[in-house]
C-alpha cells in the first residue's frame, strides 16, 4: 500500500532556496520574490495518479502524473524549461527524476506523521521544505 498523500499542506520551512533557484538560471529580482512566498501544496491522489497544486500569491504550479509513466513537464512559472519526467516510487517516498537542460534535476517527496518533506535537486544544489498539513482533500 502507498503513501497517502492527499491533502492541502502549508510550508512551514525552506532551506537553501536561493542556491537552488541560482542552479536553475532563475533571475536576481525573481530569486527575492519567490523567497518572502509562502507557498501551499495542494495534493489530490487516486492510486498512483497524482495532481499537484503549488499556489502562491505570486505564481502557481501544477503537475499531473502517473507514478511510473514518464511524461513531458513543462516547467512554465518556475524556469520555463520543457523536460522528461519519471516518477517512481522509493518505499514510501514519491521520487521524480527529470532530464532536460540540467545535471541532476528532480524532487523527492514523504511523509513524517503531519508533515510533508521536499527535496528539490538541480546539479550541485538542494533545496529542503518543510509542509505541515492543514487539511484533508
Amino acid at each position: 500500500m502507498s503513501t497517502n498523500f492527499n491533502g492541502t499542506w502549508n510550508i512551514i520551512s525552506n532551506d537553501n532556496f536561493d542556491p537552488y533557484m541560482q542552479a536553475l538560471d532563475i533571475d536576481f529580482a525573481t530569486r527575492k520574490i519567490a523567497a518572502m512566498l509562502s507557498p501551499q501544496k495542494i495534493i489530490e491522489q487516486k492510486g498512483d495518479s497524482f495532481n499537484i497544486k503549488t499556489r502562491s500569491t505570486f505564481r502557481n504550479y501544477e503537475v499531473q502524473f502517473t507514478v511510473g509513466e514518464e511524461f513531458e513537464e513543462n516547467t512554465k512559472g518556475l524556469d520555463n524549461r520543457g523536460c522528461k519526467s519519471l516518477v517512481t516510487w522509493d518505499n514510501n517516498k514519491l521520487v521524480c527524476v527529470q532530464k532536460g537542460e540540467k545535471e541532476n534535476r528532480g524532487w523527492t517527496h514523504w511523509i513524517e506523521g503531519d508533515k510533508l518533506y521536499l527535496e528539490l535537486n538541480c546539479e550541485n544544489q538542494v533545496c529542503k521544505q518543510v509542509y505541515k498539513k492543514v487539511s484533508p482533500v
